[in-house]
């Protein structure tokens, strides 16, 4: 698993990874002190992650220093030195963590569908329910500055997060502003907390220390969590789908709750995923709810696929409005990379 990680997965996108990847699997020291974490924490990218976080916290000098320089070599003597001394510490932050993947060009996908969501139903006001919201960063779509390559900006051009995604195809994507956001929850089963040092640091650590514009993305999570602290959203901790009707309780009854998921539904078998768009069905009973998604092909229920075939390196987006006696679904457009680059397709 080591040697695939380093080989095929770090390859093209951090020559230090590769090297320290393959090295730890070379050492058959190195790979007893990994079988001291629990079988599911064992992943490559989370025991990196482990080891990167104590090189940011100060105490794997020599492991940071390697990294600084840029030296594969010297990143994986240290890696294994550090491993090797610290075992106990790696294990334990992996054991409690997962990774956390924190691409701002989720916003870019989220913004529009969110406008189109709340022009469909006519709402003026909106509020923010991000499932799998990891540090909630997403529930600040509407304080971030997004510029397209085919002219639009949207959101705050002062803000001090800004973002830029490309477009292809026909269909423009829509300049419609985002309504007044009045409640921003986020659901996690471990939420992080970007007022809180130790989390704020794990979500450096996620990051790869050499990968192409690493230096930009890290200033980059900087500013996102300096501007998600000035008015933290509130995280509820636990699964989604039995966390959601409080989540829903926390918006105001004249208000929209716009659910989203941004890659979140895959982690959940059919069954839980059936379950979640039940709970949304539930909600609108009383309400009208809207789920904006941006989910593989075929992974996120009642979305059509557009006849793509599943694992085809992009995802859809879906808008879902739940009313009282109808479900209306539609894929809006399909994105790669994350929302780095966004085809829309729904009539403005």
């Amino acid at each position: 698993m080591y040697r695939h990680f380093g080989e095929v997965e770090a390859a093209e996108r951090s020559p230090l990874y590769e090297r320290v990847a393959v090295a730890l699997s070379e050492s058959d020291e190195a790979l007893r002190a990994i079988e001291a974490a629990p079988a599911r924490k064992r992943h490559p990218a989370l025991i990196l992650a482990a080891l990167h976080d104590l090189a940011l916290a100060g105490r794997a000098p020599a492991l940071a220093a390697a990294y600084a320089a840029a030296d594969g070599d010297a990143a994986a003597a240290a890696a294994i030195d550090t491993l090797l001394r610290m075992t106990d510490s790696v294990v334990t932050t992996a054991a409690h963590r997962q990774t956390r993947t924190n691409e701002t060009g989720r916003c870019a996908v989220l913004y529009p569908a969110i406008a189109e969501a709340a022009r469909r139903v006519g709402a003026h006001a909106v509020g923010l329910i991000d499932v799998g919201c990891s540090a909630g960063l997403n529930l600040n779509v509407d304080r971030v500055g997004i510029t397209y390559s085919n002219g639009p900006s949207l959101g705050d051009p002062s803000s001090p997060v800004q973002m830029t995604s490309s477009t292809v195809g026909d269909r423009p994507v829509p300049t419609r502003a985002l309504p007044e956001v009045v409640a921003r929850v986020g659901i996690d089963l471990d939420p992080v907390d970007v007022t809180d040092a130790d989390h704020a640091r794990w979500l450096r650590a996620c990051l790869w220390p050499d990968a192409p514009g690493h230096p930009e993305q890290a200033a980059r999570l900087d500013a996102e969590m300096a501007l998600s602290a000035t008015t933290p959203p509130l995280l509820l901790r636990g699964d989604a789908v039995e966390v959601l009707p409080e989540a829903f309780a926390r918006v105001p009854a004249d208000t929209l709750p716009v659910v989203t998921t941004t890659w979140a539904l895959s982690r959940f078998p059919l069954e839980r995923r059936l379950r979640f768009l039940h709970r949304l069905d539930e909600a609108a009973a009383g309400r009208t709810v809207a789920w904006v998604s941006a989910e593989g092909v075929g992974v996120a229920p009642a979305i059509p696929t557009l006849g793509d075939r599943r694992a085809s390196g992009h995802s859809i987006i879906g808008l879902a409005v739940f009313g009282q006696s109808a479900l209306r679904a539609e894929a809006v457009g399909r994105c790669w990379s994350q929302g780095r680059l966004l085809a829309w397709l729904a009539d403005s």
